[in-house]
């Protein structure tokens, strides 16, 4: 038994990041992804500056992966203008 062949329609990234569920993350992978120590996203957190994150219990805070990808080319897209 063979099966059929799969007619996959191809999205573009921005139509697959609507449909895919969120994804919360935890402060190592944060600190990771944007190359920050705890107290510097904590410091910019608190200036307004970096993604809030949010509590999922006393011991427990997470930041939206969206949130945190966003933040990452909106720092990408000001350092390419300052470069002009």
């Amino acid at each position: 038994m063979t099966a059929a062949p799969q007619n996959k329609v191809s999205s573009s990234p921005c139509e697959e990041a609507a449909t895919l569920p969120a994804r919360l993350l935890r402060l190592p992978e944060v600190m990771a992804r944007v190359g920050m120590k705890r107290s510097a996203i904590y410091q910019r957190m608190s200036e307004g500056r970096f993604p809030k994150s949010r509590s999922l219990g006393p011991k427990c805070a997470v930041w939206v992966e969206a949130e945190i990808n966003d933040w990452i080319q909106s720092i990408a897209e000001y350092s390419g203008r300052t470069d002009s």
